[in-house]
């Protein structure tokens, strides 16, 4: 009897595959639309900080905007989003990663709507990021 269950065990692995590697196909190309999207928004916003006359994009001063947001500063931030390189950049992660950092789940939201947004409206502020996020 055992190997009959085994046979059927087997076939039953096999059907699953093709639906399997699909799946990993599917979260791959996500991750790489995810990482091009914000490739292009960086790149966006390094030259509308360049369109300015007289202001090289690589010196924008971020200004007064790197203050924490619901405690959590930028470096806290780019530890935990880049947590989930690693894991296919599954977004759905990010709650779990900010708990272990001692980060409830209301201030994790608060935090990551104002980084985002930040990030995407201030050159200053996305080249701060993108400077820590490479270093950490």
């Amino acid at each position: 009897m055992g190997l009959f269950k085994q046979m059927k065990d087997m076939k039953d692995t096999v059907a699953a595959a093709p639906g399997m590697i699909n799946q990993a196909n599917q979260m791959a190309a996500n991750a790489q639309a995810m990482q091009a999207q914000m490739m292009a928004q960086q790149q966006a916003m390094m030259q509308q900080a360049g369109a300015q006359p007289g202001v090289n994009p690589s010196m924008v001063a971020p200004g007064g905007n790197l203050e924490p947001i619901a405690g959590v500063d930028i470096t806290t931030y780019a530890r935990i989003v880049k947590a989930i390189a690693p894991l296919n950049y599954d977004q759905s992660l990010l709650p779990g990663i900010a708990a272990s950092q001692c980060i409830d789940g209301a201030s994790w939201q608060a935090a990551h709507d104002g980084w985002n947004a930040r990030i995407q409206g201030e050159p200053g502020v996305a080249k701060a990021f993108s400077d820590v996020y490479r270093s950490v």
